[in-house]
């Protein structure tokens, strides 16, 4: 295609798409099989687990790829769709930082909306077309077709409201949403706990002593419960005039002071709903602190991460890849280096594994430890180095070895062997 046809063709989907489709009814809602409540959170506990998972996510590595259906070959395809996840997905970010954005929404919000911005051809028309810029959006409403979105415009600075087709854009619903996202969740009844508790602590530390007066006469009559008023007051104000918060009592009166609230359970209620939310969603302290080892590591991993991953990379080929692509191979694969979570004893031990077993060559293995590649042809052969081959001395693969006494005059017992 030259220059002047992708030209002609090319579409932003920041221009003309701020109105409605016709004739078609609008819901505010996230999906129309069920309503959803748009909520945001936005409290510290919440964005620190939204963060962590996030930056994990953001690590794994997207590639658009070539199956070869006969032995599975993959070939990584150098469009703009690769261009994106990897490199460049806009101008304000980079490959990882939309993908951190991506996740981040995702947890936040329950639902967020990935738009290409910018693509060779109008995806209102056709399905073949190559995407040059990806956005991160809001999902405002939705119709049976269409889907308003709220996104970031580059070219005026702001944000604004689009309509598109939802065969153009990419959905990505949160898989935890019954955890995260749900009115009645638990990270919803965990947040309202806390809530709860920060409340209780500023009540109680506002300026309060937590004293009984306990006075010399009965306090049955009116007058009697009056000059008690009085009396708190004067011991009040005493405490609160000097300097060094000191006040006078008399010989009968006796004060006795309330070292703590009654217990309200609400502490042990925050500290199971956290254990319960920190199980749903496979994660542990260990992980947060960086404590934990390589077996919590694969569960938090293979239960939480992995999952948004492919949610993530099955919404994208079925909005991003058309069909006659998918059919001719196309995908859309993630990669993740597994040696991060192993110690160097225990790579070292698995490098001599994979090259004895002929699973992984010499420079391959230097690439996992960071250290350069070898110049030796040797290097790059995917064989047993403990075994000596044709061209090396010893006895070739296959072969029995000599025997020590063939070249040798055989002695027995009456003599030397004639």
């Amino acid at each position: 295609m030259g220059l002047m046809d992708r030209l002609t063709h090319a579409w932003n989907a920041l221009v003309g798409n701020d109105s409605p489709p016709p004739d078609e009814p609008v819901t505010y809602s996230h999906n129309l099989m069920y309503q959803r409540y748009y909520r945001s959170n936005k409290s510290q506990f919440a964005s620190a687990i939204f963060s962590r998972i996030a930056l994990d996510v953001s690590v794994t590595r997207f590639n658009h790829v070539i199956v070869n259906p006969k032995n599975e070959d993959i070939t990584i395809v150098k469009d703009g769709l690769n261009y994106c996840l990897n490199t460049e997905a806009n101008i304000d970010q980079s490959g990882v930082a939309f993908i951190y954005d991506m996740v981040y929404s995702m947890l936040d919000e329950g639902l967020v909306a990935v738009v290409p911005i910018e693509t060779t051809f109008n995806p209102k028309i056709s399905e073949a077309f190559d995407i040059k810029s990806l956005r991160v959006g809001k999902v405002i409403g939705q119709t049976t077709t269409h889907v308003n979105i709220e996104i970031y415009s580059d070219r005026h600075g702001d944000y604004k409201q689009i309509w598109l087709p939802k065969r153009s854009v990419a959905l990505i619903e949160n898989p935890l949403y019954s955890v995260v996202n749900a009115q009645n969740s638990t990270l919803m009844r965990l947040l309202t706990k806390m809530t709860q508790l920060d409340m209780m602590d500023q009540y109680y530390a506002n300026n309060r002593i937590d004293l009984i007066l306990q006075m010399p006469q009965a306090l049955r009559t009116e007058s009697q419960q009056e000059a008690a008023k009085k009396r708190i007051t004067m011991i009040e104000q005493q405490l609160s005039h000097g300097n060094n918060g000191v006040a006078y009592i008399d010989a009968t009166e006796k004060i006795t002071q309330v070292n703590r609230p009654a217990n309200s359970q609400l502490t042990e209620s925050i500290d199971k709903l956290k254990k319960d939310f920190f199980n749903q969603l496979g994660l542990t302290q260990a992980i947060f602190d960086g404590t934990a080892n390589e077996s919590q590591l694969r569960q938090y991993y293979t239960r939480t991460i992995d999952t948004i991953v492919i949610f993530i990379i099955k919404e994208m080929e079925r909005k991003f890849l058309s069909k006659t692509a998918r059919t001719q191979g196309h995908a859309i694969e993630w990669y993740r280096d597994l040696l991060k979570f192993v110690s160097a004893e225990q790579i070292i031990s698995l490098g001599d594994a994979f090259r004895r077993n002929e699973i992984a060559t010499s420079n391959e293995i230097r690439q996992i430890i960071g250290l350069k590649r070898s110049n030796e042809p040797s290097a790059d052969e995917l064989r047993n180095p403990n075994i000596a081959d044709k061209n090396q001395m010893g006895t070739p693969r296959g072969e029995p070895e000599p025997n020590q006494n063939d070249d040798q005059s055989l002695e027995y017992e009456g003599g030397v062997n004639e």
